[in-house]
């Protein structure tokens, strides 16, 4: 049930404009979602017997956030909105120019977890600040 994140960031330098493609190919884990110019990177997590919902943005999202943010699940005949656990995080840059990883913990009841799972998703809305990102599901 665990997902960890110590190989998710890329420090190789690349040599031309940051791409999703290039987000992807040089993180280990499978992506969640892609945006523009972000990829959503996530999975359960437990600690304690307390669930939460753990994600990592790669791209060019920068925030330093003191009102937490919210994610939006959406689907056929689904909707489920997440609250972040922790009202203040902030981006860190990364090795590779224009790229940012921002890690970001949301509250889940273990009786959505199985919602969330059979959803059949259209898009996952995050909304920091006040900027909304859409992610379209990946598939590859």
């Amino acid at each position: 049930m665990g997902f960890s994140f110590s190989k998710l960031l890329g420090r190789d330098k690349i040599a031309s404009e940051d791409t999703i493609e290039a987000i992807i190919a040089s993180v280990e884990h499978k992506p969640y979602g892609i945006s523009e110019s972000n990829v959503l990177f996530s999975g359960m997590n437990e600690l304690g017997g307390y669930l939460f919902y753990q994600t990592v943005i790669v791209g060019e999202l920068s925030v330093k956030v003191k009102n937490g943010a919210t994610l939006t699940f959406k689907g056929e005949n689904f909707e489920l909105t997440l609250n972040s656990d922790s009202l203040e995080f902030e981006s860190s840059s990364t090795e590779t120019n224009g790229r940012n990883a921002t890690n970001i913990d949301f509250q889940i009841e273990e009786s959505d977890i199985k919602k969330l799972q059979n959803a059949k998703l259209k898009e996952i809305v995050l909304k920091v600040k006040k900027r909304e990102i859409l992610f379209t599901k990946y598939k590859n």
